[in-house]
């Protein structure tokens, strides 16, 4: 379980600040899946780094029961002078797990070819999507939290990371930031929206996309999550 205490947390924006979240309370439950949703801007993004722990909130406080993934898709998981393959006995080494088969498993599954011995810095925004895929399936957490990199590569390997993330998430807590409402519902059984630094939580992922969706359409305003 993830809880939001009275979080805050704004940012500068083309030198304005921005709200991505403004007193918010609310709680991600354990063995739930929630897609995020929300327009452009709005913040996605940096809650599921609030969430993951990689950013601190401006006030308030973020608790977590049992273990929880780094931000899937989040680049800044690696450093980008060692190579994939150094990244990923560091995570296992990190996370407790069996080195041996965790590097076995993502030289396998994220098909980098002789770039798995080369440093993550050369790696373009695909290799590095499917070196984090890789990394954080092949852990097991408690909560996945995942921002869009479903959705990466061509078909076939779409369709490795969708039978890979299904065995995992059976069994585990989501948070899904994703534009893809077919991917968000296979995935989903619950759904939150993002708008104007308020986040509120729907039991249905229906209600939460039929919500967004009435924003998107108005210009999602600040303040205009009811």
């Amino acid at each position: 379980m993830i809880e939001l205490r009275h979080v805050t947390k704004a940012y500068r924006a083309l030198d304005r600040r921005r709200v991505v979240l403004d007193d918010v309370s609310a709680i991600f439950p354990d063995g739930r899946a929630v897609a995020v949703f929300g327009a452009n801007g709005q913040g996605k993004s940096t809650l599921i780094r609030l969430l993951a722990g990689t950013e601190a909130p401006d006030s308030g406080r973020v608790l977590h029961t049992g273990r929880t993934s780094f931000p899937l898709g989040f680049s800044g998981t690696f450093n980008a002078l060692l190579s994939g393959r150094e990244n990923i006995r560091f995570l296992a080494r990190l996370h407790g797990a069996d080195t041996a088969a965790t590097l076995a498993f993502v030289e396998d599954f994220a098909e980098l070819g002789a770039y798995w011995r080369m440093p993550v810095g050369t790696y373009s925004s695909g290799m590095l999507a499917r070196l984090a895929f890789g990394g954080c399936i092949a852990l097991e957490f408690d909560t996945y939290l995942v921002d869009e990199v479903i959705s990466v590569g061509d078909a076939r390997f779409r369709a490795r990371c969708l039978d890979a993330f299904a065995a995992r998430t059976g069994h585990a807590a989501l948070v899904l930031v994703s534009h893809d409402l077919a991917i968000a519902r296979a995935f989903c059984d619950s759904g939150a929206v993002l708008a104007g630094g308020g986040l509120r939580m729907f039991d249905d992922i229906e209600d939460a996309i039929a919500l967004h969706e009435k924003l998107v359409r108005g210009g999602e305003r600040p303040g205009a999550v009811p």
